[in-house]
């Protein structure tokens, strides 16, 4: 299996790599710098028996979905899967918002993945592939303070669903999945303060903060296996219960008769 990851080096795209790293698989492992993060996924996947192919490049550059796309494509004579995982966060007020910051905020997030989905759709339709675009549930429900984030992962999530429907006749199975709360490298300061994170954890009905590796990796490997041919623009939330557990916490419910 052919498969091109961006935002490999670390989290969640760390977590998928490593995941799909079985013998005979081919890995294209994106990265905006070769930083000693994602050589050392790189050695990882490769321990595994899989193919390593680190990509370079800055995804706020229009250029450079195109050619990390071109150059995993050509070194693996095609494609399978796609895992568009790659994003940032500029966090501000609403009203205090940059443009400058707006723009490279959905310049990551939104139009690199359509660059890079129009880049893999010829290979995705030969090989009847899966284009999976990691989204948040910020994107399904607003996150104050967090600047044009959740604006852009609201914005990705619809663009799947989009994809979805034009690309199914071809063959082309499109989803996008939405973390909730997640210990990964750019969260770690948040829950190195034990405090916050018991904060946190209490909020969440399965009473923990999720693992890239054990919660989330796994769904996303579902996505692109033969077992989910018949999904189709779904966005798969995956919080633990967060979002839906909102209504339990009102109070004054009226109370369970038997």
């Amino acid at each position: 299996m052919r498969t091109l990851v961006t935002g490999a080096s670390k989290g969640i795209g760390r977590a998928v790599a490593l995941r799909l790293a079985v013998p005979g698989a081919k890995l294209g492992l994106g990265a905006s710098t070769r930083s000693d993060e994602l050589m050392d996924i790189v050695a990882e996947v490769k321990s595994r028996g899989a193919e390593a192919l680190p990509v370079i490049g800055d995804l706020s550059d229009p250029d450079v979905p195109k050619k990390i796309a071109v150059e995993t494509i050509d070194a693996f004579r095609g494609l399978d899967n796609v895992i568009s995982n790659a994003g940032i966060s500029i966090p501000s007020p609403a009203n205090e918002i940059r443009v400058e910051n707006w723009d490279r905020v959905f310049a990551v997030n939104v139009r690199a993945p359509m660059l890079l989905a129009q880049s893999v759709y010829e290979s995705l339709k030969a090989s009847q592939g899966a284009f999976v675009l990691i989204a948040s549930m910020s994107g399904v429900q607003p996150y104050p303070g967090m600047g044009p984030y959740s604006a852009s992962k609201a914005a990705s999530i619809m663009f799947a669903r989009q994809l979805a429907l034009e690309w199914i006749a071809d063959g082309i199975r499109v989803n996008s999945v939405s973390p909730g709360l997640f210990r990964t490298a750019l969260t770690e300061k948040v829950y190195s303060d034990e405090a916050t994170k018991k904060q946190r954890e209490a909020m969440v009905p399965a009473g923990r903060i999720g693992d890239p590796a054990d919660d989330l990796a796994g769904v996303i490997e579902f996505l692109i296996q033969s077992r989910s041919t018949y999904l189709c623009g779904q966005n798969i939330v995956v919080d633990g219960g967060l979002i839906d557990s909102i209504q339990a916490k009102i109070a004054g419910r009226p109370a369970t008769k038997g």
